[in-house]
């Protein structure tokens, strides 16, 4: 699939187009995080001064997430915050950079998405395959773009269903996602959309025939797809989205500074194709 050449060339690009002016206002406001200020700085080692990092907890980087949603975010007791997947481990090697604890909390995306637990100091930082849009950068500051993804149509194997066009029955969203947003857009009539809180409800629902379908990001299908070969991936649907660390507008331009930096450490230093591959390399 051309989604893993694609995001590794997004990742260890800059911000661009509408987006690159969302990032660049960010750090602006925080001048740079280099002007002598101790938020956002690192040293040569890639360790992190994590004082004025306006964190939610003192040397604690806290996190809010909608989980399940693999391969992205699973609960996982082996790993140090007892969640794992791919937006936890570059978290978690973000925390450890910064010598911080990361520390996980699951709340519902639609809290998140709005900018509603980001605003309120529940977190430091969404982390939750969110798309940077324009709609969400009203209400929320966005890091560099650290993943590209596809949406896409999961359906049964046998159901006759080869594209968005020819489906009919049931179509499972989960609410507030680009994924609802492109459904609603090109959805044909005979085709009911059921909105779902999280994917932890949407493939219990396909796979009980309560929904005939599920239009969202194409990697948590494949993993669907991997886990159940009933089930096939008909079509996917190139929405030009990069996922971003999210943070409460305005309040956090010294760890939005750190986390860009870190960021690009990452790229820079290999540490981030060694976790991307870890996730993604069977799609290539």
């Amino acid at each position: 699939m051309t989604v893993t050449s694609r995001t590794r060339r997004t990742a260890r690009l800059a911000t661009t187009g509408a987006f690159a002016a969302v990032a660049a206002l960010a750090l602006a406001a925080c001048g740079g995080g280099g002007d002598g200020g101790d938020g956002g700085e690192t040293g040569g080692d890639g360790g992190g001064d994590a004082s004025g990092l306006e964190l939610v907890a003192d040397g604690t980087l806290t996190v809010c997430s909608d989980i399940p949603y693999p391969p992205f975010e699973v609960e996982d007791s082996s790993a140090e915050s007892g969640y794992s997947g791919f937006d936890m481990d570059v978290m978690q090697e973000i925390a450890t950079r910064l010598d911080l604890t990361l520390s996980v909390q699951d709340v519902s995306f639609d809290a998140l998405q709005s900018g509603a637990v980001l605003g309120a100091g529940q977190c430091d930082v969404g982390a939750s395959a969110m798309t940077i849009t324009e709609e969400r950068a009203q209400n929320l500051d966005f890091s560099d773009p650290y993943y590209d993804s596809l949406q896409s149509l999961l359906v049964p194997a046998d159901s006759g269903v080869t594209s968005l066009d020819n489906f009919s029955g049931s179509l499972g969203v989960q609410q507030g996602t680009t994924g609802q947003s492109y459904a609603e857009e090109h959805a044909p009539e005979g085709a009911e959309l059921i909105e779902f809180p999280s994917d932890g409800e949407l493939w219990p629902a396909l796979q009980g025939g309560t929904i005939q379908g599920i239009l969202q990001d194409l990697p948590v299908n494949v993993e669907h797809a991997k886990a159940d070969s009933s089930y096939v991936i008909v079509e996917e649907y190139d929405t030009e989205e990069s996922y971003g660390f999210a943070f409460a507008k305005g309040e956090k331009p010294n760890l939005l500074a750190a986390v860009n930096e870190q960021l690009q450490a990452m790229r820079d230093d290999g540490t981030y194709d060694e976790i991307y591959d870890g996730y993604f390399s069977a799609e290539g």
